[in-house]
């Protein structure tokens, strides 16, 4: 752009000669340039200086923000990220665990006792690791053992109160048995307050789950703590039922139990069967007392029979299982029978 100066002269048709336009043409187009670069000035008012301060600040952090480590950065690999990382293979966690038997009637005398023992040497017998918890404070399978629940220092009572570990109360006779005493009636009161007392058997049987292919539970003559303990740590359930009209009443509420287990502590508990004892076939109301069970339960009710013989008294007099009292004897063959059965069931 040109600018054309026009000056004042007292000389009339004064014209510059060619050196002051070309100097004037310089200044013009230096002054062009001047304002294309010049930065434009804000209308408003300018700026502090403790703003454009927190502007560098804020830029330098952010480049610190860039180079500093994320928490995830500081953190160890997990021990699957670095076996992965090291092609190393991690042990896996045994699942053959035992299954856990569970005897249980509310109503006393249909021999839960009896069929606990026999059953779980019938079961040893056949090359089984065996566990059977006396969880009756009566502690008559203890004292089916030679074990004396009066002289027993330290029992399930102290398990499932005072959360010893099992394994130190287990006695080993004809086969495993972790013991009771005459405390354990006080069990389900001291447990009353404690959290999560359903579950302190399931608890406790997980040092020793692994162990054993069969845990078989005695338990008391109640649908109490006790016995909910039992049926919670269970996947199977048998119950002994006598061959008789009154006995088999009880079977109702346990069924209504049992559901209530299923629904709020063990989806995984079933009955295993329904086992009749004290069977005289000699007798019309024993008999009848079978179909009954058989129109109700079908293929719940065992095959095996529990009749009534004289040795599955005599037995617990000398601290043996009637299969090592007598071996010989039928009594003892029918819960060799049973174990059959059992471990057919188990495997189809």
């Amino acid at each position: 752009m040109r600018i054309l100066s026009r000056r004042n002269h007292n000389h009339e048709n004064d014209t510059p000669n060619a050196e002051t336009v070309e100097a004037t043409e310089r200044q013009a187009v230096a002054a062009e340039a001047a304002v294309a670069v010049e930065p434009a000035v804000p209308a408003g008012p300018v700026a502090p200086v403790e703003d454009e301060l927190a502007s560098v600040e804020e830029e330098a952090a952010a480049e610190e923000t860039e180079i500093r480590m994320k928490a995830s950065d500081l953190l160890a690999p997990t021990r699957r990220e670095l076996d992965s990382q090291t092609e190393k293979t991690v042990p896996e966690v045994p699942t053959d665990l035992a299954d856990v038997i569970s005897f249980a009637n509310q109503k006393g005398g249909v021999a839960k006792t009896t069929s606990t023992l026999n059953l779980a040497v019938a079961l040893a017998e056949l090359g089984n690791k065996v566990l059977c918890i006396d969880l009756d404070p009566q502690g008559n399978l203890t004292m089916s053992q030679g074990i004396d629940p009066d002289k027993v220092e330290r029992s399930m009572y102290n398990v499932l109160v005072d959360d010893l570990p099992i394994s130190e109360i287990i006695a080993h006779r004809e086969i495993d048995i972790a013991v009771a005493s005459l405390d354990l009636a006080g069990a389900e009161i001291a447990m009353s307050t404690k959290i999560g007392r359903e579950r302190s058997l399931e608890k406790a049987l997980r040092e020793v789950h692994s162990d054993y292919d069969y845990i078989c539970i005695d338990t008391p003559p109640s649908l109490g703590l006790l016995t909910i303990n039992a049926l919670t740590a269970s996947n199977k359930v048998i119950i002994p039922v006598q061959c008789e009209y009154l006995s088999m009443r009880g079977l109702v509420q346990l069924q209504s139990t049992l559901t209530m287990i299923q629904e709020n502590l063990n989806p995984n508990v079933r009955i295993e069967g329904i086992l009749p004892t004290m069977f005289d076939a000699r007798t019309l109301h024993a008999r009848e007392a079978v179909s009954i069970l058989e129109e109700n339960f079908g293929d719940l009710v065992f095959k095996s029979r529990i009749r009534k013989a004289v040795k599955f008294a005599e037995a617990p007099v000398r601290g043996a299982s009637v299969l090592k009292y007598d071996p010989d004897s039928r009594a003892a063959s029918y819960y060799r029978n049973l174990a059959k059965e059992v471990l057919k069931d188990g495997s189809s």
